[in-house]
This record gives C-alpha cells, sequence and structure tokens, in this order.
C-alpha cells in the first residue's frame, strides 16, 4: 500500500505483533440511550435479541467503517452498543468468536475459509469489509539490496503476516504471475508493526507489506516496491470480512440485521475520505501526515458470493484446502428495507 498518493487505508489483510490487547475503546454508550440500562442489562431491547455486542477488530484502516459506525451513533440508532477488542491477528480474533469471547470478528478471509472447508467451525458472513487495490499490498525490499525485480525473490527471505494467511496466499500468486518458482522461498512470519523496521535493519530480504505499514516502510525504511500484489490477476481481491458462528446468526437473526444495518450506512459514509481520515490516529496507531497519504482500500459491506469465491479457489489451486467452499451458503443475507 504506498504509492504515495493522497488516498489509502488498508487490509486485509492485517496482522500486528504483540498477543491480544484490548482496545479499551467501548464503541457505543453502556446501558443508555436507545438502549435502556435495564434491557440491556437483560442482554436485549425492542429492537434486538442481545444489544451488547463484543466485535473484534484489528488496528488497520481498513475497519475504519467499523469505528466511524460506532463514534457517529449508527450501531446505537439499530438498537446496538458494540465494544471493539482489538485482536493480535485475525486468526486470533477468528479463534476467539470460534471459542465464544466475541460476537461477531472481522477477519482475513483465508482462517475464515479455511476454518470452514476444515470443519473447525460453522461460520457466517455477516459483511464484506475491504478489496485490495493498487498500492494497497506489495512486496518490498530493503534500500540497497540485491532484490528489485519479481524474478530476484526466488530463494529469498520474505516476511509475510503469519503462515497460512492472505499475506502469504497473496505473494505465492503474485510470484506465480510473474512466472517466479517459490518453493525455495523461506518465509517469515513477522507482525506487520515490525516490517519497517525489519527491512531498514535488512533482517529479510522482502517482506509483504500493507498500508499503513506500506507508507511507513517507504518513508521510514526507505523500502523499494519489487510487486504490487493488487494490480492484475489480484485487483479487487477480496480481502476480509465480519463473521460470527452459525450458531449465533441462527439465534440472533434480528441483531445481525442491526449490525449489517449499521455497516451500510458506515460504507456509504466512508467513501468521503475526509469522514474517516481523522478517525486513523486513534485506532491504527499511525500519525495524522500518515494518515493523509495512505492508499485506502475499497471499502464493502454487501458480501458478494460470486467475488468472494475466488478467495477459497484460489487457496485451493496453492494446497491451502482440499476442496472449494460453498461460499454462498455461508453468506447471511441482509432483509429487504
Amino acid at each position: 500500500m504506498s504509492s504515495v498518493p493522497r488516498s489509502l487505508p488498508r487490509r486485509n489483510l492485517l496482522k500486528i505483533a504483540g498477543g491480544m490487547v484490548t482496545a479499551g475503546a467501548v464503541m457505543g454508550a453502556s446501558g443508555c440511550g436507545l438502549l435502556g440500562g435495564s434491557e440491556a442489562q437483560q442482554g436485549g431491547n425492542s429492537q434486538v435479541e442481545k444489544a451488547n455486542l463484543r466485535v473484534g477488530g484489528l488496528p488497520t484502516a481498513e475497519i475504519a467503517p467499523l469505528h466511524l459506525a460506532a463514534q457517529n451513533g449508527l450501531f446505537q440508532r439499530e438498537g446496538l452498543n458494540v465494544e471493539v477488542i482489538t485482536a493480535a491477528d485475525g486468526a486470533a480474533a477468528l479463534n476467539s468468536t470460534i471459542g465464544g469471547d466475541y460476537d461477531i470478528t472481522f477477519s482475513s478471509y483465508v482462517p475464515i475459509f479455511a476454518a470452514q472447508a476444515k470443519g473447525v467451525a460453522q461460520l457466517k458472513i455477516v459483511a464484506d469489509c475491504a478489496s485490495s487495490v493498487p498500492n494497497t499490498c506489495m512486496i518490498m525490499a530493503p534500500p540497497n539490496s540485491n532484490v528489485r525485480t519479481p524474478e530476484d525473490l526466488a530463494g529469498k527471505r520474505i516476511a509475510i503476516s503469519g503462515l497460512g494467511t492472505i499475506s502469504e496466499l497473496m505473494a505465492k500468486a503474485a510470484m506465480r504471475a510473474h512466472g517466479v518458482d517459490f518453493s525455495r522461498v523461506q518465509w517469515v512470519p513477522l507482525g506487520f508493526i515490525n516490517m519497517p523496521n525489519a527491512l531498514r535493519q535488512h533482517q529479510v530480504d522482502a517482506a509483504f507489506v500493507v498500508e499503513p505499514f506500506l507508507t511507513l516502510s517507504a518513508r521510514d525504511a526507505g523500502a523499494i516496491p519489487v510487486v504490487d500484489t493488487a494490480t492484475g490477476p489480484l485487483e479487487d481481491l477480496p480481502l476480509g470480512g465480519y463473521v460470527s458462528a452459525a450458531k449465533f446468526a441462527d439465534e440472533n437473526p434480528r441483531t445481525v440485521a442491526a449490525f449489517q444495518r449499521a455497516m451500510d450506512a458506515a460504507v456509504a459514509e466512508a467513501q468521503d475520505r475526509s469522514k474517516i481520515e481523522p478517525l486513523l490516529p486513534k485506532f491504527a496507531k499511525i500519525d495524522e501526515n500518515t494518515a493523509s497519504i495512505i492508499t485506502l482500500l475499497k471499502m464493502n459491506s454487501r458480501a458478494d458470493a460470486t467475488r468472494l469465491q475466488r478467495i477459497p479457489r484460489l487457496m485451493q489451486e496453492f494446497g491451502y484446502i482440499d476442496k472449494d467452499v460453498d461460499v454462498a451458503s455461508m453468506i447471511i443475507t441482509p432483509p429487504q428495507s
């Protein structure tokens, strides 16, 4: 993510080092406003079955609409009181949802579809989140290194957010598209937040970086773009979305519908960059200047089965799963308004 145009936020794919941290940001007033203290304490209200939701998130720009919905009262308008909990990475957030600690979570689609395909959990896609655009997901190399072209990546040490993640999948797919053998690559799991320094210190030969860390890598480490993985066959690739356990969705249909309506409204507002740029320093932990120049992902809310099916098919091609996933059966279609 980072040619330095004035446009970026940046996903999916996203991983950040460190264990699980509670963001401490309670999105919405607890037990007041539309909810009403006693009703909220009982779990539901006249609008939804469950008013108080714990939603897993990451400190990345693509979930800006989630924070926008919280700040602008879009959740409260729907009878929801949402607490956003920051997880170490998408896989950790998904595990917490499968275990029942979160009601809904953001995660990249790779662990979501892997869990579904392997029978680890039965999941439902509540809302889409973001897809790739050029200059948002890129393989970069340190300055003064011998890695300058896709062909130079063969046999090198390449940092990714984690094994079995969308960053590894996109890196492999981009290398294959350029005819590069990735079989001898040493994949180095490293939180995105640590990648600028790893490039600066020449701890790796290259790194798959996403915004805002793409811009930070260029600015602070002098990192050089090698492959823009969000172009060609991977452009507009769905990166992540919001999911819940199937049991939660079945038991709380009005709650899920309320969450969907709030996210629809938030994504519509987020098309105006000026609405979300001021939020980025607060939850993505970047300075105002960086927030003003990062390239934003394409933000979505409605999950489309045809688009999302690209991910499990790509996963199957690269051996992440051994069978395709029926994405359409996982999507919860928002009710007609």
